[in-house]
């Protein structure tokens, strides 16, 4: 899967302990999918996924690792892969905007971009396909880019991986869940709370100021494949300025995330959420006081590598130190007293 600032790797085997403790559950609604690496665990775990994400490109990854099934998609993805990788670059839009006026990529590797993002599209494919070769072409992107993980600045010298060939691989999608079919949404986090249910929500919100969307906007551009007008030094699409999160707003988060706990339609609820967030432990455990019961496991990390690396201007001068080089990461559970005390249990 590809880089991701706040990516659940290191407790995503905890997430699926505490939802494999709760009593009768058989289908998880993620609601900010991101990479889709909650979704997918969960999805190997035998349940019913319904992920949500506002971010085209987070549909795309959830449409290929949440809703599509291996049974049905592995053979065409497997044909198509094979054909893609045969293509020569052709320099076009992406090239221009992230290898030219940019250095994400390699030229060579822009081309191959160019040429394969085309392709996709002029096959006019059925959705969940679709999805499956644009997350392949993203996660072979990825593995060339020369960033520290976000898409905000560029390294000042080549990344030895950028050096590399672009290449497709057909990712690791599942068969279908035993609890049923699984879903991929685009919606606002309150129109999907509203229209979506499940036994359990798991809530993985914005915690700070930084938009993913401004992150991951070389990601947002290939799945949407618009060729938007963009700015600055990054290249950004010019409505990452427009395209902004309630959840985003320090003035505004607390309102908004207690409204979205009232909103969604799950028995329990699991939340995570870090000490670098706009709500503290307590203030946390207050929202989420809407619930009968709350408990709550807190996990020591390393900060990623981009804050441990410090802050240069786009000459390649060190202008800023490196903050605190660890955080904490919290994952509450919301709901029935007996139901927090057994997933709890399970995280002990």
């Amino acid at each position: 899967m590809i880089k991701y600032l706040g990516s659940k790797r290191l407790i995503v085997d905890r997430i699926v302990r505490a939802v494999n403790a709760i009593p009768g559950t058989r289908s998880v609604l993620d609601l900010f999918s991101g990479t889709a690496r909650v979704g997918h665990a969960l999805k190997r775990a035998g349940y019913r996924v319904l992920a949500n994400d506002h971010n085209e490109y987070a549909r795309v990854l959830a449409t290929c690792y949440v809703a599509a099934d291996r049974e049905k998609v592995l053979a065409p993805a497997t044909r198509l892969v094979r054909e893609f990788n045969r293509l020569r670059g052709k320099p076009g839009w992406f090239t221009e905007t992230f290898c030219v006026n940019s250095r994400f990529f390699q030229p060579k590797n822009g081309a191959r971009v160019d040429a394969i993002r085309d392709a996709i599209r002029g096959k006019g494919l059925e959705p969940e396909l679709e999805a499956v070769l644009l997350t392949s072409l993203m996660e072979a992107a990825d593995r060339v880019d020369s960033t520290t993980g976000v898409q905000m600045a560029y390294l000042k010298r080549w990344a030895p991986r950028a050096l590399g060939d672009l290449e497709l691989r057909v990712p690791d999608f599942l068969p279908r869940a035993r609890a049923g079919k699984g879903e991929a949404h685009g919606l606002d986090a309150f129109e999907a709370a509203a229209r979506l249910e499940a036994d359990v929500a798991y809530l993985d919100p914005p915690y700070n100021q930084h938009s993913y969307l401004g992150n991951y906007h070389v990601w947002e551009s290939l799945a949407r494949w618009d060729r938007p007008e963009v700015y600055g030094i990054a290249r950004k699409r010019l409505d990452v300025r427009s395209r902004q999160s309630v959840f985003n707003s320090r003035p505004r988060f607390r309102a908004a995330f207690s409204r979205l706990v009232r909103a969604v339609r799950a028995r329990t609820l699991i939340v995570s959420f870090s000490d670098e967030g706009y709500l503290d432990r307590a203030a946390m455990e207050e929202v989420l006081g809407l619930r009968p019961a709350v408990g709550v496991v807190a996990m020591d990390f390393k900060r990623y590598v981009g804050a441990q690396i410090g802050i240069y201007n786009p000459q390649g001068v060190k202008v800023g130190k490196a903050g605190r080089l660890r955080n904490r990461e919290f994952l509450f559970i919301a709901g029935a007293r007996r139901v927090v005390d057994r997933a709890m249990a399970a995280l002990s």
